[in-house]
């Protein structure tokens, strides 16, 4: 009997999932209420990078290849068709044809191109409002590898690259490339994050700040409308304030389930289970410009100090793995062979003794302020790390900030160590080792020349097989060098009522529901 891989399980799935709700009726109509762990930072997707601001934006853009619902596996989506030249440095896109921004202006090549300026041009007069960081993390600063974008009629654009690049595509199907109307960005400005215009299923009706987002089925869209009228998401940053509120029927799904609830929503005869596909990572990170972090016997001290399994145990109600790398080993490339640092205090004091810390040292942690699939708890798990560190004499004093604070914070080097994770945007290892820990990018201000070239060349490569060997080799640098202790690989669960029909999760960490259904 051939063996079902996940990946195989995974669109078989899907299939049924269509089939299924090919078969049933559909009930169009209704309020969709997502109750999530914090607000949104801003609703232009370039702008932003936080799961919580992309949950909404992917319901108002498009972009112009999309993920199979469920996978990373790239579909047709503003753009029908595409073909690559044989040197890989030049991608024609066949556009659709009309469709129309949600202020009635035209989608079409000009938009495309115009949208694209916007992003790579530092000197375009609307590159403003934000850093457009993920421009520069998948396509290597500003203008980056796109030197071209050109107009080739009103329903055809060709980029030119300077050199290839192995994830493009995949790249181009990832949230932040949402394509926004060129004139809503020129009417709204510096505010346009707060009045977006894209050609997604859904329209903003309404955004109360730090409370709830609001948004209304868009008539005019370009797939068939979707089924939901409404959809409304919620802060509610306490998970168990927020399982109340799902129990109580006040709010509809959930994510950032603790793991104490997981067992009563198994049991539950309203609600249901879902579990996301893994690809993530958690990670505690320690900043090379501070001491004593700049010396790898202490971040090495520190990845033996820290009980990730116990923290499975009481953090996750199993529903995760300790990690050893800084992607998922559901992600090609995953280095197996990498030994992990196993769990001993007593090498971890060997260690800081002979960076001469026997005696230890004081430091700073900053904890997760909200929930995140990777951190479901972020004070908890924080607390969990103190308790390590200081069983090898090591003295951590917890701090945290508000979300947009602590990510700007962070993005600033500002933190001495922090926790913090990633959901993979596209299912290439490009999106862990080189967004994360490249030195153009990361957060702890970690370089070594040797696994930027290793990266770098990676991107280049258009064959499979040697990429999966230089990822590999990438990760025996990251390992040896410690900048972080990764924690672990967490499988999130979403609660929702069972009435709630074809809620497929991504492994993206965020996912259109232009096809969820109520059934009555």
């Amino acid at each position: 009997m051939r063996k079902i891989t996940l990946t195989t399980f995974i669109i078989l799935a899907v299939i049924m999932s269509v089939f299924v709700t090919g078969v049933m009726a559909q009930e169009q109509g209704g309020t969709l209420v997502f109750g999530r762990g914090g607000d949104t930072v801003g609703l232009d997707p370039i702008q932003v990078t936080d799961g919580e601001s992309f949950k909404v934006t992917q319901q108002i853009y498009d972009t112009l290849v999309d993920y199979t619902p469920g996978t990373t596996e790239v579909e047709p989506a503003l753009a029908t068709d595409w073909e690559v030249s044989e040197d890989g440095l030049t991608w024609t896109f066949y556009l659709r044809e009309g469709v129309e921004f949600h202020d009635g202006n035209p989608f079409n090549a000009e938009a495309v191109k115009w949208n694209f300026d916007r992003w790579r041009l530092e000197d375009h007069p609307y590159h403003f409002g934000g850093e457009f960081t993920y421009y520069s993390y998948m396509f290597q600063g500003f203008p980056g590898i796109i030197q071209e974008v050109n107009v080739v009629d009103e329903y055809t654009v060709e980029f030119i690259l300077s050199e290839k690049q192995a994830p493009f595509l995949n790249n181009l199907a990832m949230v932040p490339f949402g394509i926004s109307s060129p004139e809503a960005v020129k009417e709204y400005g510096e505010d346009y994050f707060k009045n977006p215009v894209g050609t997604g299923a859904y329209t903003l009706e309404e955004w109360r700040q730090g409370d709830r987002i609001i948004l209304k089925a868009n008539e005019n869209y370009w797939r068939e409308r979707a089924y939901l009228d409404e959809i409304v998401f919620r802060a509610i940053p306490d998970n168990s304030a927020r399982y109340f509120e799902l129990q109580a029927g006040t709010i509809d799904m959930m994510d950032g389930v603790s793991p104490e609830d997981v067992e009563s929503v198994e049991s539950s005869d309203e609600i249901k289970l879902s579990l996301r596909p893994s690809m993530n990572v958690g990670y505690f990170s320690m900043n090379f410009n501070v001491e004593p972090f700049d010396d790898v016997r202490v971040r090495r001290a520190f990845n033996h100090a820290i009980n990730k399994q116990e923290m499975i145990d009481a953090f996750y109600s199993g529903l995760a793995e300790p990690a050893k790398n800084p992607m998922p080993p559901s992600i090609w490339g995953y280095n197996e062979e990498i030994e992990p640092y196993e769990y001993n205090p007593e090498k971890a004091e060997e260690l800081l003794a002979e960076a001469g810390y026997e005696d230890g040292f004081e430091f700073d942690l900053w904890y997760l302020p909200v929930p995140r699939p990777y951190i479901p708890q972020g004070k908890f798990i924080g607390q969990a790390i103190q308790s390590y560190l200081s069983e090898i004499g090591v003295t951590a004093n917890l701090v945290t900030y508000d979300w947009s604070t602590y990510l700007d914070k962070t993005k600033k080097r500002e933190a001495p160590t922090f926790m913090l994770g990633w959901t993979g945007d596209n299912g290439d290892p490009d999106n862990f080792i080189y967004v994360l820990l490249d030195q153009s990018n990361n957060r702890n201000a970690y370089a070594n020349d040797e696994l930027s070239e290793i990266l770098l060349e990676a991107q280049k490569t258009m064959d499979q097989e040697k990429r999966v060997e230089l990822y590999k080799e990438a990760q025996v640098i990251i390992h040896e060098d410690a900048p972080w202790v990764p924690l672990v690989h967490s499988t999130p669960p979403i609660a929702l009522k069972n009435n709630i029909q074809n809620y497929i999760p991504n492994p993206t960490g965020t996912e259109k529901l232009h096809r969820v259904w109520l059934e009555e």
